[in-house]
């Protein structure tokens, strides 16, 4: 993967881009989220992505999160549209205990959240996302071999020219180091759905 390619929206307070290698420092009170239910809007973690016009692929990044020891510090894959539509998938931290596996998606300035539990011993997570026109999918896994489906998702504005790539941030008043590797583009592996036909 061209990492020359990437372009920032909104530049973290470190940074080191190689092609093999990324790390992020986040600054504190950081983050992505909108409107729903927690009634605030939070709009400026910064995001390191590529513009692409391919309708079918499949981008996977390997995140390590070892140095995230604050409540809701993460790092992952995200496609950031604009402030109202974007999606994200990442670790959370929550404590010494568990961590919360999500993602959140938002269309038109709504957000959701969708998560699983992990034990907080988990420090690295790959993600694969992948897009077949206007609907994308993540999926995770803790080796980069076999992947599990997180979300399966339609974006309203998702249909044209997009930008993906990587984020992380810390919500609260804290900062940590997030590495990204092992970044690469791949034919689509979400593949068409072969089961119940269409009415």
């Amino acid at each position: 993967m061209n990492t020359e390619k990437m372009y920032w929206t909104r530049q973290p307070l470190e940074y080191t881009v190689t092609p093999q290698h990324i790390e992020i420092t986040t600054k504190p009170f950081t983050d992505l989220w909108q409107r729903t239910y927690y009634h605030f809007r939070n709009d400026n973690a910064p995001v390191l992505q590529m513009h692409t016009d391919e309708k079918f692929f499949s981008f996977i990044v390997k995140t390590d999160f070892t140095q995230s020891r604050h409540r809701f510090d993460q790092c992952g894959v995200v496609m950031y549209l604009d402030s109202e539509n974007w999606l994200k998938a990442s670790v959370e931290y929550e404590n010494e205990t568990f961590q919360h596996l999500g993602s959140v998606v938002t269309n038109h300035g709504y957000s959701d959240w969708a998560t699983t539990a992990i034990p907080a011993s988990v420090k690295t997570m790959w993600y694969r996302f992948s897009r077949r026109e206007d609907d994308y999918c993540i999926e995770c896994s803790q080796d980069g071999k076999e992947f599990t489906q997180m979300r399966v998702c339609h974006m309203w504005e998702g249909a044209g020219e997009i930008s993906f790539g990587i984020y992380a941030c810390s919500p609260e008043d804290s900062s940590f180091k997030a590495v990204f590797t092992d970044l690469e583009i791949t034919p689509c592996a979400w593949k068409a759905h072969d089961g119940q036909q269409p009415d």
